[in-house]
């Protein structure tokens, strides 16, 4: 494909921002990146789970959830928290979300095949510039400790297979063989080889750096404060008063995260992203024993919805929980310290002596799918609302936004045609019987 001489705008510069950058610049695009912060991949791509899991793409959307959420409601180290105070952005995404119970299957099916379409992209991209960013390809455990859990996880095996994902029933003994360092009693688990783990922070500072190579802009430090379009043009301001300045753009794609639903209010669009907050701890494994005792296979504990990552020698991350408690950052004590006496429980021989804890917020759809598509103005697209399968999903997406603004400027050209992730005209998803393109079916 010849270059194409127009100029994209793409505000984010977490994973799905860098990746959609990257995307548009393999395509020939002349591509700017705004990121508010100094450096790429700082707030929910900072210190995530690392687990690239197509096996965790069953969707939320089940009546379980609504009733464990109810339980732990006065909990406050419960898995699944919401804050009980009613606000209208709040209550209109719990009635999409209920409304999409009877979609759970169907979406699921379709998370998992955007989960290994997108698994091909992004580690070929990693090997292709040369991205150290702690790959691990040991797969992921997931553990269940009681019979209803395991019988549940055989159903979700089902669907996964029916997405393309194969995984295995196996007895604790099997855990054990699988993974030595755990300690505890379990009824059993299911292992998907083919997931792999890694540092996401480190894998987008590291495409960044490959999409300045060829020739992306990034403006770090440049806290995009409106975005408006003419229909023919977008225009993007940064600053404000004084020191505000204004760019216009052929088109602009808007991967901001929990900021892309202010953005979209702004631009006539609805995205009904809301902020689910999630914790992770980073374990710092600084004596032999504590290394030789931190888990080298990932794993997923049902019960308590953490997962976990081994980040090359030194480091252990255990990330989790889901928190609906609005745009609050703060790192809560009482939310920390399940993960901590976790891993005291699970992996006794680990020092908890250095533990770096962190929160992020995941920018969650009501359908659990994300927002990629184009918005009511021709040049405004998004790609966005990824949840708590940011990382696993982003190359996907983002290739997806690629093909999308190839066709919108050159309709004749060939393009690498996926089927939406969502109708843009309708909330509801889109599901397709057909597994998705390989990365052979890129031009």
């Amino acid at each position: 494909m010849q270059p194409i001489a127009k100029h994209i705008a793409v505000i984010g510069g977490g994973i799905t921002g860098v990746t959609t950058a990257y995307a548009l610049a393999r395509r020939g695009f002349s591509v700017t990146l705004f990121e508010r912060h100094r450096y790429a991949a700082m707030e929910t791509s900072f210190a995530n789970g690392g687990q690239l899991s197509a096996s965790n793409a069953e969707v939320w959307n089940h009546w379980s959830t609504i009733l464990k959420g109810l339980k732990w409601m006065l909990r406050s180290d419960a898995p699944l928290l919401v804050n009980p105070r009613p606000s209208w952005h709040k209550i209109s995404w719990f009635a999409e979300f209920i409304a999409n119970i009877p979609n759970y299957r169907s979406t699921t099916v379709q998370t998992t095949r955007l989960a290994i379409a997108a698994r091909q992209h992004l580690l070929a991209w990693a090997e292709e510039e040369g991205i150290d960013f702690d790959l691990k390809n040991k797969g992921i455990l997931h553990i269940y400790r009681d019979k209803a859990s395991f019988d549940h996880a055989g159903e979700v095996s089902k669907l996964l297979a029916e997405g393309g994902l194969m995984r295995r029933a196996v007895t604790p003994a099997e855990m054990r063989a699988i993974e030595p360092t755990l300690a505890g009693q379990y009824y059993g688990g299911y292992f998907t080889e083919s997931d792999a783990t890694g540092d996401i922070h480190r894998y987008t500072r590291g495409l960044a750096e490959a999409a300045i190579r060829r020739g992306v802009r990034c403006l770090y430090g440049q806290d995009v404060t409106a975005v408006t379009t003419d229909g023919k043009q977008a225009s993007v301001t940064v600053g404000q008063g004084v020191q505000k300045t204004t760019s216009k753009f052929d088109a602009v794609v808007v991967c901001a995260g929990t900021a892309s639903r202010a953005l979209a209010a702004t631009l006539g669009d609805r995205v009904n992203i809301y902020p689910v907050k999630g914790y992770s701890i980073t374990v710092n494994l600084l004596d032999e024993v504590s290394r030789a005792s931190a888990p080298q296979v990932s794993l997923l504990d049902d019960a308590t919805k953490l997962v976990t990552s081994r980040l090359g020698l030194d480091r252990f991350r255990v990330a989790g929980t889901a928190e609906f408690n609005g745009y609050n950052r703060d790192i809560r004590a009482d939310r920390i310290r399940p993960l901590v006496e976790w891993v005291q429980q699970c992996f006794p021989g680990v020092s908890t002596h250095s533990v770096v804890p962190w929160a992020g917020l995941r920018p969650m759809m009501p359908d659990m799918l994300p927002r990629v598509g184009r918005g009511r103005s021709p040049c405004v697209f998004y790609n966005t609302g990824h949840g708590h399968l940011g990382w696993t999903l982003s190359a996907i997406t983002a290739e997806m936004i690629g093909d999308m603004v190839g066709q919108a400027f050159n309709p004749e050209g060939k393009a690498f045609v996926v089927k939406p992730v969502r109708n843009e005209e309708s909330a509801s998803p889109q599901a397709s019987s057909a597994p998705l393109a390989s990365p052979a079916g890129i031009v």
